[in-house]
C-alpha cells in the first residue's frame, strides 16, 4: 500500500456538513484505501518534515512520477487545498490510470472541491472507473452508495454500505463512522437497519465523542434540506455553525458544543478557525484540555 492510500478523512462537503448539523442526508465517513494491511504506511501529508513546498518541487522535479503526484494530492487534501487535490489527482491518474486508489482519491477530492453539488458526475466517474479497476476499493463504493442515497435509493445505499461493512476488517478507520453512517440513513428513512448490521458483522460500538456530538436529522429538517438551491448550502452552513458559536458563548461549558464546532470548521475548510475553537474551549475549559486536544486530535485539527 502506498504511502497516500491510507488515511482518515475529514468530514465531507457542505451539503455533508449540513447532514452532520441535521439538516441533510448522510453522515460523512472516514473512509479512506486501506484494507488493515500490517505494512501500511502513513499519509504523505502527515509525515514529519515534509512540506507542501516540498512535494511541489518533487512533482516539478519528476513530473511523469504518478506517485510524486499523489503525494503531494493528499497533502493538499490534508490542508483542505481540494482544488489543488483535484489538480494533483488528476495528473497522477492520467500517468498511472491503472491503480484504482488514484481514481478513487481524485473522485473525493472532486467531492469536497464542489461549491454546488454533493455529488458531481466528474467525482461519480471518477469513483466509477476506480471500481472497475478494483471492485472492492472501499472508498469508491463508499461513495458511489451515497450517490445513490442522494438520489433516492436510501435501501440500495444501505445494501451497498452493508456489503461494505461485511468486507471490511476490523479495526479499519472508517468502520465506526460507517456503522453510524448506515444507521443514521435507516433512521431517517424508517428502515430497520440493526439485525442486518450485526449479520454484517457490525455490531455497533460506543460511539466517540466526537461522532456523538453530531445529531441526526428529523423528517422535517430532511424535506427543508430538499428544497434549498444548492448554491445556498454553504451559506446555509455558514449560519447554522455561526450560531453553534454563539450558542457556546453564553454555554461555554457544552464539551460536546465545542467538539461540533471544530468538526464543523475542519469541513469548512477553515482549520485555523477550527484551531481557535480550540484554544478558546481549552481557555473555558482547563479542566477538560487534554479530552478536547484528543477529539480535536481525531478531527486533523492541528
Amino acid at each position: 500500500m502506498t504511502q497516500y492510500a491510507k488515511r482518515t478523512l475529514p468530514v465531507g462537503r457542505i451539503a455533508l456538513l449540513i447532514a452532520a448539523l441535521a439538516l441533510a442526508i448522510v453522515i460523512a465517513v472516514s473512509v479512506s484505501r486501506g484494507d488493515g494491511a500490517k505494512n501500511a504506511e502513513p499519509a504523505a501529508g502527515a509525515q514529519a518534515g515534509t512540506s507542501i513546498e516540498a512535494l511541489e518541487k518533487a512533482a516539478e522535479t519528476d513530473p511523469k512520477n504518478a506517485d510524486a503526484w499523489a503525494k503531494l494530492g493528499e497533502a493538499y487534501f490534508q490542508d483542505s487545498r481540494f482544488d489543488d487535490a483535484v489538480g494533483a489527482f488528476d495528473k497522477a491518474s492520467t500517468i498511472d490510470p491503472n491503480q484504482a486508489i488514484l481514481w478513487s482519491a481524485l473522485g473525493e477530492a472532486r467531492v469536497m472541491a464542489s461549491q454546488t453539488e454533493p455529488m458531481p458526475a466528474e467525482a461519480a466517474s471518477a469513483f466509477e472507473r476506480a471500481l472497475a479497476l478494483d471492485a472492492q476499493d472501499p472508498r469508491a463504493r463508499y461513495f458511489l452508495a451515497v450517490k445513490r442515497d442522494l438520489g433516492g435509493d436510501h435501501e440500495g445505499a444501505i445494501r451497498d454500505w452493508l456489503a461494505l461493512l461485511e468486507d471490511t476488517p476490523q479495526g479499519a478507520p472508517w468502520r465506526d463512522d460507517l456503522i453510524r453512517t448506515i444507521e443514521q440513513v435507516g433512521k431517517i428513512n424508517k428502515i430497520d437497519v440493526t439485525a442486518r448490521i450485526a449479520e454484517a458483522g457490525g455490531n455497533s460500538p460506543p460511539a466517540p465523542l466526537a461522532a456523538r456530538a453530531i445529531p441526526g436529522p428529523s423528517a422535517q429538517d430532511l424535506a427543508n434540506a430538499g428544497s434549498i438551491p444548492p448554491s445556498e448550502q454553504r451559506e446555509m452552513a455558514e449560519g447554522m455553525v455561526a450560531r453553534l458559536e454563539t450558542r457556546l458563548k453564553g454555554n461555554p461549558g457544552n464539551i460536546d458544543g465545542w467538539i461540533m464546532l471544530m468538526r464543523s470548521r475542519m469541513t469548512l475548510g477553515e482549520p485555523q478557525k477550527a484551531s481557535q475553537a480550540l484554544k478558546d474551549a481549552i481557555a473555558a475549559n482547563p479542566g477538560q484540555a487534554e479530552t478536547l486536544r484528543q477529539q480535536a486530535a481525531s478531527l486533523g485539527i492541528r
